[in-house]
């Protein structure tokens, strides 16, 4: 069994930061590929930010060279840091763990998920 508890998000203007962090409990996190995705209104769940357990990434076109996502294996924590925020950055995001073991950015290919932290960038 695995937990996500996602925390961080909030208001921000744009060309703003926040940083968003996500605490995962079980003994499986350090094995785990792991991924951000978001959510806007109206819109479909959308793949952000992946991290393999051997700490390879991979970013959506949308926020290349703005966002860096990074793990703790010491602290069971995964982060995603976003600089440079856009209106179009305001989602609720979710963390989630992989139940592949390849790079995947479909949501279905991942098996616990967050509760979700919502992000609100203004203009």
């Amino acid at each position: 069994q695995v937990e996500l508890v996602e925390s961080g998000g909030g208001l921000m203007q744009a060309g703003g930061s926040l940083r968003l962090s996500c605490a995962a409990s079980g003994r499986t996190f350090s094995i785990s590929h792991m991924g951000w995705f978001r959510q806007a209104p109206g819109k479909e769940r959308e793949f952000v930010a992946f991290i393999a357990s051997g700490g390879s990434t991979v970013y959506a076109d949308s926020v290349k060279g703005r966002f860096t996502i990074s793990r703790d294996f010491t602290k069971n924590t995964m982060d995603l840091q976003m600089n440079n925020l856009k209106p179009e950055d305001t989602a609720v995001y979710y963390c989630a763990r992989s139940r592949r073991v390849y790079f995947s950015r479909l949501p279905g290919d991942y098996d616990y998920w967050g509760q979700g932290t919502q992000v609100t960038v203004s203009s």
